[in-house]
């Protein structure tokens, strides 16, 4: 490991906080090798040995996770392996140059963004329960969905399983015979919820992808192809799913909005 100031290595390594370790650099009560330090050196974590008051610090390397977007095309599946020999989107990500796994999933005909990451606390985090961190989808459907079909699946709709899904946010983008566009936001990830949602009001899913999680938009990354996150990315996320396991009073869902006036029947 490249070489690091002294007071970083003793805030990474939860001494203290890097402002009160250099106090102790200046008060003398650091010493690197068995030598005094001054304010400003340096030392290899890796080799080097440090002590404060005497007491030896045992320095443990954080690991650095890799946290990816993929823009997971419709026909690859949502898994590490397939004993069909299917393609999956560990394919996509082969060269990634570590083994990473999908936070959740996008099943083989929906596509759309997919977080992919080996952080299992990250993970977790996103993908447990009460994380809850809204995930946004665009939906075409046909028929044409009337207010009461769309009004239904945003009060929440019962499953084949006999699970009632919780509220959702709906907009429709598109409204044209024969078929509507929405926009379907969730806060849970049921197995293959929204096709079984439209399913509960008669209405058939023709397409389905994901378009952002949380405060994270899959923009315009091109289909097959990833992206590194950023740390503000990362940090937004966790944060997002730390703010939905306290999450205030939802409204009742609102009639849905549609563009200009509605054609007769």
């Amino acid at each position: 490991m490249a070489q690091q100031r002294i007071q970083k290595v003793l805030s990474d390594q939860g001494v203290c906080s890097r402002r009160a370790a250099e106090q102790l650099i200046q008060a003398g009560r650091v010493k690197v090798n068995g030598h005094p330090v001054k304010l400003g050196d340096k030392m290899d974590p890796d080799y080097d040995k440090v002590s404060v008051d005497g007491k030896n610090i045992r320095v443990v390397r954080k690991r650095q996770y890799i946290y990816l977007m993929l823009h997971k095309p419709r026909g690859y599946i949502t898994t590490a392996s397939d004993e069909l020999g299917r393609k999956t989107v560990m394919d996509l990500v082969a060269d990634v140059g570590r083994r990473v796994y999908p936070v959740g999933r996008l099943d083989k005909d929906s596509e759309g963004l997919l977080l992919m990451t080996d952080d299992g606390a990250f993970a977790n985090l996103l993908t447990h329960p009460s994380g809850g961190v809204g995930k946004l989808y665009r939906v075409t459907v046909r028929p044409r969905a009337t207010e009461d079909q769309i009004v239904k699946m945003a009060s929440g709709v019962v499953l084949d399983d006999g699970v009632k899904t919780q509220p959702a946010v709906i907009h429709v983008v598109t409204d044209e015979p024969g078929r509507t566009v929405l926009e379907i936001t969730l806060h849970e990830g049921r197995n293959r919820q929204i096709r079984r949602m439209c399913e509960s009001v008669g209405l058939e899913v023709i397409r389905l992808k994901r378009s952002a999680e949380g405060p994270v938009k899959l923009g315009m990354l091109a289909p097959g192809t990833y992206r590194e996150l950023k740390k503000s990315e990362v940090t937004a996320l966790r944060n997002a799913a730390l703010r939905a396991k306290h999450p205030a009073a939802q409204p009742a869902p609102a009639a849905p909005h549609r563009p200009g006036p509605l054609k007769n029947r």
